[in-house]
């Protein structure tokens, strides 16, 4: 993608006031400058479950994570994030007034195909579904297993000064 097309694709992505458009256009504009270096990027968490519920849900942010084997050394990703005028990295990067975090290799147990969305700056790929719900509800019940684990703590702390817990 030339200079011209990515500022004019930069400028518009600035501008959306849809804060779920605005992801996917960045999403479009992230993943066609990565596929120009042989990585296929997907986006996921709360930020794919934004995009398939049409912002019924809302992230805030922009998470995405290799869709195949292949990634970039640190400098490598400096330089294609710093088309956009990132700030940050080598993961974490704020563009146009969002953050946007490159992870690693994306994890999938389902065997259906990632969702493929049509987007102005070219195609980009979401995470399953199935993996979005299943995640959810671990995240869920794991957070409030550990919610109840410093609360047992707390209680128990007047106790454990004592010496009489271990």
């Amino acid at each position: 993608m030339d200079a011209e097309k990515i500022k004019s694709a930069l400028a518009d992505v600035t501008a959306e006031q849809d804060p779920t458009l605005k992801s996917a256009k960045l999403a479009s504009l992230c993943s066609a400058l990565w596929a120009e270096r042989g990585v296929e990027l997907v986006v996921v968490g709360g930020s794919a479950i934004e995009i398939l519920t049409e912002g019924a849900y809302a992230s805030g942010d922009l998470d995405m994570c290799h869709a195949n084997k292949a990634t970039l050394p640190v400098r490598e990703r400096r330089e294609v994030m710093g088309l956009l005028g990132a700030k940050g990295g080598p993961r974490n990067w704020q563009v146009a007034g969002m953050f946007v975090d490159v992870l690693g290799p994306a994890e999938s147990f389902a065997r259906t195909p990632f969702r493929r969305i049509k987007a102005p700056y070219g195609d980009f790929l979401v995470m399953k579904p199935e993996d979005l719900l299943v995640e959810r509800v671990l995240m869920s019940y794991y957070r409030e297993k550990v919610k109840r684990r410093g609360t047992a703590r707390k209680f128990s702390s007047p106790w454990r000064c004592a010496g009489r817990l271990q």
